[in-house]
């Protein structure tokens, strides 16, 4: 099993940053890739960007790259999220996840984040 804990999130005008944190307990070893989703009101969950355990690769949504990044810091079992420029059409609900070797996500209790003036 792992936990995953988020937080960072609030309320950031436009043009804005954040700095999201997604600390990882339980089965770390089990993990080989970290991750981070959103979920608007009445829309789907969505992908925002990874990166593997290692941090040698990362992967972003084209509608955040050049924004956002993805960094990890495995001393702490800590993946952030670094949201710059931040739009109002980045207003959702930010989930963590965790994908282990066996193929089953985990996922966090998810942070607001809402942009507006």
């Amino acid at each position: 099993q792992v936990q995953l804990v988020e937080s960072g999130g609030g309320l950031v005008q436009p043009g804005g940053s954040l700095r999201l944190s997604c600390a990882a307990s339980g089965s770390i070893f089990s993990i080989n890739a970290m991750g981070w989703y959103r979920q608007a009101p009445g829309k789907e969950r969505e992908f925002v960007a990874r990166i593997s355990w290692s941090g040698a690769n990362t992967y972003y949504a084209n509608s955040v790259k050049g924004r956002f990044t993805i960094s990890s810091d495995n001393a702490k079992n800590t993946v952030y999220l670094q949201m710059n420029s931040l739009k109002p059409e980045d207003t959702a609900v930010y989930f963590c996840t965790a994908h282990s070797r066996s193929g089953y996500d985990y996922w966090g209790q998810g942070t607001q984040v809402t942009v507006s003036s």
